[in-house]
């Protein structure tokens, strides 16, 4: 028995070669889908975007972080010399940074998650229409992209994606 995948693919072929028979013959391609979004310009652009700024927000919390590094210095260096109410208030002062430190630092992986997900599906969409048009410039009726075992070099059109990937980019 065959599985899932393979029945829809087995379906396919049977389907395109008994109308291939009456008409034109159909025409397949593939394409590497992981390849295309990795070597598009406008993956480059999202990824120095958010490296961008995300350096941003962690220098401010790198500031942060060598703020609560000083208070904790001057507690060791000068706690036998200081009040207890004293010592209080500065490790009261060095939990309350930090814990709002911790929040921050959670703050920036959860908004870096989500915009790397924005961009990401904004890109995906990108490359969707790109390559409806390329299939519809070259005359293709079916286009295979993730779970192909094997494809020769004539049928991949991922360079063809690629190239209009990196017009529309250029475009903009």
């Amino acid at each position: 028995m065959l599985r899932p995948g393979w029945q829809l693919l087995a379906y396919l072929s049977l389907l395109l070669a008994g109308t291939a028979a009456a008409d034109d013959p159909f025409r397949i391609a593939v394409i590497d889908p992981n390849r295309i979004v990795e070597e598009s310009p406008q993956y480059e652009a999202a990824r120095n975007l958010l490296s961008a700024e995300a350096q941003e927000r962690e220098a401010e919390l790198a500031a942060q972080q060598e703020d609560i590094d000083r208070l904790e210095n001057r507690l060791e260096r000068d706690g036998a010399l200081m009040r207890t109410d004293e010592i209080t208030r500065l490790r009261n002062d060095i939990r309350a940074r930090e814990r709002r430190l911790r929040y921050a630092r959670e703050e920036l992986q959860a908004d870096f998650a989500l915009r790397q997900s924005d961009l990401r599906t904004k890109l995906v969409k990108q490359v969707e229409e790109v390559v409806e048009q390329v299939a519809k410039d070259n005359d293709i009726d079916l286009i295979l992209s993730e779970g192909v075992v094997y494809s020769s070099a004539r049928v991949d059109m991922s360079d063809e994606v690629i190239d209009r990937l990196k017009e529309v980019f250029e475009k903009r």
